[in-house]
């Protein structure tokens, strides 16, 4: 009965418009703006009316609930992996105060969050997958915990080259919606095809994961549409040392058949320090006041692998603490370009 009323409502109102038109001469404009109120479709052209403004509405906000994040019905059995698993997240935060479930962290800005859940979720409304599991069913049937790894895809062009990204959180949680989805995005947005990586916490199974992750990409790489091929590995904090052990040790070491090393290994706020001679060439930045990875550190990491004839470079903001992700709106914004441009240098 209420579809059939409104149905009514709308024939009525489009006759009383049309009426109108014949009055007034009002046309096209009045019977297309009740069409809009009421989200009808043009019978002629087979354009849905409404649409645009039912999406808006079904956007994310900056007061919108993370729990309603995850267990938004575009994302299927995937939206968990979006925040931490790891960690404890209140029915009643919102997505403005993601800072607060993101311990270590700096610089965490609310409307890149919005923006990035906002993303997925018009890529997944409309059909397009962004998630892809890394291990079969029979292995996360007996390891229940790799459910909780996969891979987030943010594409970019067609047969482009590709970037691995690796959130950090001290191996106890993965702080994704920071520390690899903003970096992801932005590199889709230069046209290179990126996933961000959700991994088991623990330095071993984090780099098993890794491992694998490249297996998968090299071996789906024409299913994908991406080249691997000069492909990057990126982290922040654990993440960087994920991305820089597995760029000096290789995948077989984690588990998988050897494949190509990276052609550059992207780096940020880590106290890594142990240099191995195996680095591929590795572009660093970090921040003056950082107090769980000094910068003299990772200064000293640059310049070992420097002396062993491998291209590397750090860059250095005054101020800045742990955790700055993109740095957006301080001393470091833009390190991404200019990360990028590291990366195209020393593609072989």
């Amino acid at each position: 009965m209420n579809m059939a009323f409104k149905a009514a409502q709308i024939i009525l109102m489009c006759i009383i418009l049309l009426t109108m038109s014949a009055c007034n001469g009002a046309g096209k404009a009045d019977v297309e703006t009740a069409a809009r109120i009421s989200g009808v479709t043009d019978i002629k052209t087979g354009e849905t009316y409404g649409n645009e403004e039912k999406r808006e509405n079904n956007m994310f906000t900056l007061n919108s609930k993370i729990n309603d994040v995850i267990n938004d019905t575009d994302f299927g059995n995937y939206g968990r992996l979006i925040f931490s698993v790891d960690m404890n997240i209140d029915n009643n935060l919102e997505l403005k105060d993601a800072a607060s479930i993101l311990p270590w962290y700096s610089e965490v800005n609310p409307e890149k969050t919005v923006e990035i859940v906002n993303y997925m979720k018009e890529k997944a409304s409309n059909g397009e997958r962004i998630f892809y599991d890394i291990y079969t069913e029979e292995e996360k049937r007996n390891d229940a915990v790799k459910r909780n790894t996969g891979l987030f895809f943010f594409r970019g062009d067609k047969g482009a080259k590709s970037a691995v990204v690796n959130a950090g959180g001290g191996f106890v949680y993965v702080a994704s919606i920071h520390d690899s989805f903003p970096h992801a995005l932005e590199l889709s947005k230069k046209g290179y095809n990126a996933f961000a990586l959700i991994y088991r916490p623990g330095a071993q199974t984090a780099c098993e994961d890794l491992a694998r992750a490249i297996a998968f990409l090299n071996e789906h790489a024409n299913e994908l549409q991406i080249d691997m091929t000069d492909y990057s590995l990126w982290g922040g904090s654990a993440g960087a040392r994920m991305a820089a052990w597995l760029g000096s040790y290789g995948t077989a070491y984690f588990g998988e058949k050897q494949y190509p090393s990276p052609s550059a290994v992207i780096m940020q706020y880590t106290g890594l320090s142990q240099v191995t001679g195996n680095e591929p060439p590795t572009y660093a930045c970090v921040g003056t006041s950082d107090n769980i990875a000094s910068y003299r550190s990772m200064e000293r990491y640059i310049s070992q692998i420097k002396r062993n004839g491998t291209n590397a470079e750090i860059e250095v903001f005054e101020g800045l603490s742990h955790g700055f992700g993109l740095g957006e709106k301080t001393q470091a914004e833009g390190w991404i370009d200019n990360a990028v441009e590291f990366w195209k240098e020393n593609m072989r």
